[in-house]
């Protein structure tokens, strides 16, 4: 029996203590608790854990002011207030909208097979035009230019790409610089016409640059696996909206509704 009670002793201890760690501050015992925090922070996306040490603290900063507001706020009677209950009518309008939309949404699941049959009845829409990976060099004047294309006019390979990102990084006078040229993948009409044409030294109306091609891709088709979280994204947006507007449709049919801006004079 005692070790029964222990049991039970320690279990309420445990809980007690997982509720007190949930509890982040207090203004007039009025606790701020991190699963509350942790509603507000779901719209970007983030948890309270997430935050570094210094968020942590000013977002608790603020919502301590929160509280103090919503004490000063209901010592000073508004909530008698009529705007205050007109505007509290619609929030919780509101609120009951976007708590039944979280649910639906939560509820429309697209699988794989069926995003994999959407790309495969729809290959044309993902089709990538053909793209080059490149660096750049961008210097003032023709003479610098050409002191560096000769520094790498005999070098080949990983000796000559270590050798151009050094140069980007020393001698670069765009913002790419730092990052030794990387400008990334990009189709054409992207770059200035020089980048087009893979020209070294032309000379543009920002200066004269040093292009080194690193890769290209040939245009084709994205693999299913390199666009199937945009494929399930779209779908299930698409089964949201059209259930949203299946129970709007719906509710209507069964409603009496007057409007009069309908009604004929």
């Amino acid at each position: 029996m005692n070790l029964i009670k222990k049991t039970i002793l320690s279990t309420v201890l445990l809980v007690a203590s997982a509720n007190a760690a949930e509890v982040l501050a207090t203004v007039n015992d009025t606790p701020i608790k991190k699963e509350d925090v942790n509603l507000v922070l779901q719209q970007q996306g983030i948890t309270f854990d997430k935050l570094n040490k210094e968020q942590q603290k000013k977002l608790i900063d603020k919502l301590i002011e929160r509280e103090l507001l919503v004490n000063i706020a209901k010592k000073a009677g508004i909530e008698k207030d009529e705007a205050y209950t007109k505007a509290l009518e619609n929030y919780k309008k509101d609120l009951a909208i976007k708590v039944w939309m979280d649910k639906i949404y939560k509820r429309t699941l697209i699988s794989d097979s069926e995003a994999n049959k959407y790309y495969q009845d729809s290959k044309d829409t993902f089709k990538t035009p053909e793209k080059i990976h490149a660096r750049h060099i961008l210097v003032k004047t023709e003479k610098e230019a050409q002191d560096i294309i000769n520094k790498l006019k005999n070098l080949k390979g990983d000796e000559l790409k270590n050798k151009f990102i050094e140069l980007a990084k020393s001698k670069s006078t765009g913002p790419s610089g730092k990052n030794g040229g990387d400008l990334g993948f990009f189709g054409k009409g992207q770059m200035v016409k020089p980048f087009q044409d893979m020209a070294f030294a032309l000379k543009t109306q920002f200066g004269y640059h040093i292009i080194y091609l690193e890769e290209k891709k040939p245009a084709g088709i994205a693999p299913f696996e390199e666009v199937k979280e945009q494929i399930i994204a779209k779908m299930r947006q698409e089964q949201f909206t059209k259930a949203v507007q299946d129970a709007i449709k719906k509710q209507k049919e069964s409603s009496k509704i007057t409007n009069s801006l309908n009604s004929s004079k």
